[in-house]
């Protein structure tokens, strides 16, 4: 008998001990329609590549093809309002290359969308972008406007020479161009690719605030003050989900300054046991074997935030989900840094990192599940306040458990709802990211 629960116990270690060292398991559960992978090369617009593409998607989901739409376009306009937005607060706002989702949204609603073969932004359309130069010179030029208002000297045509310096590095905005044998304005582009910037909108979680409401999270690429609707972490993460099970794409705002997030592993995980506590050879496996993750409350998630852990320095595009077979869902993410790994520019981030990471989605409305809506005023009709365990099929999602060591199939359910980066470091965050 003693030796039957020997051999019980160690075949249990064994198990345990296989289970730790094999390699990521991914099976496709559901993929949307996205355009290539671009790079934003050398400057902070992740927010303009990331709310593009999302936009692009937008299009193709509603039956438009051949989209390949002007980042910079958007880039040009926003940039411009952030020079009159530091002038006029006399020099105390925000200013850098930096924004956030809503920032190309409503350049799309105030000044519409152009291809990129219209507007490419740049002298050369194959040169690399970089706005290090060109941000130090706007901020230099704003920096005088504003010497000069307090002074009472403030030249009246201020603004045309910002547009001035715009030009010279974009390029002059067409009023209008022909495209595909048809004239279009920027305007009627963005009407003819059905792009209602109404329809779009941001959630977060954060337990400052009250939920259930909307407010202008405080971080420092809010410039422009966006609100935001602030939800419960797990319906946060069902607004994802739900949006990309009914063929919607999501915009993500994150932190990926942390030693979870590597590009050049196409990986995104949150492991319980850290960086540092980890030997070499742990450390070279991080990323190519499973490990377990941490459980991430909304508690663990505030902490992180107020203590300025997590941050906001890069935005993506969320297109997919995928089952691990380890750990349930992942999310298949379109970074924008060029198609880097062997995943091609894309990066398979957990739900474990989505709930401890991310500053916010924008989603279309309706994408959002019912009940949600309802809640947030954004759909009419009664508010039922129910459990939202579900009867469809999909990879394990919020309760973030590990699943047994024994490789046990995974199981299919509806979800209830520092600053140390490993050897593949992603560019600065401070220039390259956001």
């Amino acid at each position: 008998m003693k030796k039957l629960l020997l051999l019980v116990f160690l075949t249990a270690i064994s198990l345990a001990v296989f289970a730790q060292i094999e390699p990521y398991d991914f099976k496709e559960y559901k993929s949307n329609k996205a355009t290539s992978v671009k790079s934003q090369d050398q400057t902070g617009t992740c927010w303009a590549f990331s709310t593009v593409s999302f936009l692009e998607s937008e299009a193709m989901r509603v039956g438009k093809k051949d989209i390949d739409l002007s980042e910079m376009y958007i880039v040009r306009h926003i940039y411009r309002q952030k020079c009159e937005n530091y002038v006029r607060r006399q020099g105390t706002a925000q200013f850098g290359e930096g924004g956030l989702a809503h920032d190309a949204v409503n350049a799309v609603a105030q000044y519409g969308i152009m291809p990129e073969s219209m507007y490419p932004g740049r002298k050369s359309p194959t040169a690399p972008f970089n706005h290090s130069k060109l941000e130090k010179m706007l901020k230099k030029l704003c920096d005088d406007f504003v010497k000069l208002g307090k002074e009472g000297k403030l030249p009246s045509d201020w603004l045309k020479q910002i547009d001035q310096a715009l030009d010279e590095e974009f390029g002059k905005v067409p009023t209008k161009f022909d495209y595909a044998n048809v004239v279009f304005t920027p305007t009627s582009y963005r009407d003819y690719l059905k792009l209602n910037t109404d329809d779009y909108v941001t959630v977060t979680s954060f337990t400052h605030h009250p939920f259930w409401t909307k407010f202008v999270l405080e971080i420092p690429d809010n410039w422009a003050n966006g609100e935001m609707y602030n939800v419960p972490i797990s319906d946060l993460m069902r607004c994802a989900k739900n949006s990309i099970e009914q063929g919607y794409t999501v915009e993500w705002d994150a932190d990926v300054s942390n030693e979870g997030f590597s590009p050049a592993n196409g990986l995104a995980i949150v492991p319980t046991t850290p960086w540092k506590d980890k030997d070499g050879i742990a450390q070279a496996n991080t990323f190519k074997f499973w490990e377990a993750e941490t459980k991430i409350t909304q508690e663990l998630r505030q902490q992180l935030f107020d203590r300025q852990v997590t941050t906001d320095d890069h935005l993506m595009h969320i297109v997919g989900l995928l089952d691990e077979k380890h750990s349930g869902m992942y999310y298949v993410v379109k970074n924008s840094w060029g198609e880097t790994s062997g995943n091609k520019g894309y990066v398979n981030c957990s739900e474990a990192y989505m709930r401890q990471n991310t500053i916010s989605f924008t989603v279309h409305k309706d994408a959002i599940p019912e009940d949600i809506r309802r809640r947030l005023g954004l759909s009419p009709g009664d508010v039922i306040i129910e459990n939202n365990q579900g009867t469809g099929k999909s990879p394990r999602s919020s309760d973030m458990e590990a699943r047994p060591a024994s490789g046990t199939p995974p199981v299919k359910i509806t979800p209830i709802q520092k600053k140390v980066t490993p050897a593949q470091k992603a560019p600065n965050k401070k220039t390259s990211d956001n």
